[in-house]
């Protein structure tokens, strides 16, 4: 534990602020949730990209959501082989737990989890085909969607439409998630795919038979 070392003094700096102004303002609403169980309203599946704010986008409160990020917001298949599955144990606590009512697959433009799938099934990123790389391996869960844009000329376009492509995919594979197929059909669970333009603000939803249309 040598090389652990204490946090950096412009991250302290913003707690003291946080504590003295947002927490100070709001103690009783913070006491108030930390002595209830929590009851999010909807769960958010997003890539860990630090230039997407989930909260911010949709002006949440400490509560709202549950959120769970990984590398380009994709979600695996049902696959109950006893490894580490963080993304399935998240799912699963939200759904079977907390009785989720809405989850939300959120992608995002230039996505650089996304750019690493094209390159590695385009044949152009071998460090990603290694079995030790773990990027390269969670981005095989991709690669059913980079077969259905990979005749798009434009480059730029093919990696925009893959983007999309992982919501997709990860939408089609929360169903294999026998529990959340059983509170689908029960009519207790919807789930929703989205993709953000961080440059432009824009947000798009999937619509079933249209694609995804601006909001």
């Amino acid at each position: 534990m040598d090389h652990i070392k204490p946090l950096p003094k412009y991250l302290i700096q913003r707690y003291h602020g946080w504590k003295t102004t947002n927490y100070s303002e709001n103690k009783g609403w913070y006491r108030k949730i930390s002595e209830e169980s929590q009851r999010p309203r909807a769960m958010v599946i997003s890539c860990c990209d630090s230039r997407v704010h989930v909260t911010a986008i949709f002006g949440a409160e400490e509560g709202e959501f549950f959120i769970h990020r990984n590398i380009a917001n994709l979600v695996p298949p049902f696959s109950p082989n006893g490894d580490y599955h963080g993304t399935s144990a998240a799912i699963e606590y939200a759904v079977s737990t907390l009785n989720i009512a809405n989850i939300i697959i959120l992608g995002h433009s230039n996505c650089g989890g996304i750019n690493g799938c094209h390159d590695m099934c385009a044949g152009k990123a071998p460090e990603l085909e290694h079995k030790s790389s773990f990027v390269g391996r969670w981005m095989d869960i991709l690669r059913p969607g980079y077969e259905n844009i990979k005749h798009i000329e434009n480059e730029a376009e093919r990696k925009r439409a893959l983007e999309k492509e992982a919501i997709l995919v990860s939408l089609g594979n929360l169903q294999t998630f026998p529990f959340v197929r059983k509170a689908i059909d029960r009519g207790d669970l919807n789930l929703h795919g989205l993709w953000t333009h961080i440059g432009e603000g824009a947000l798009e939803q999937y619509i079933e038979g249209k694609g995804f249309i601006a909001i």
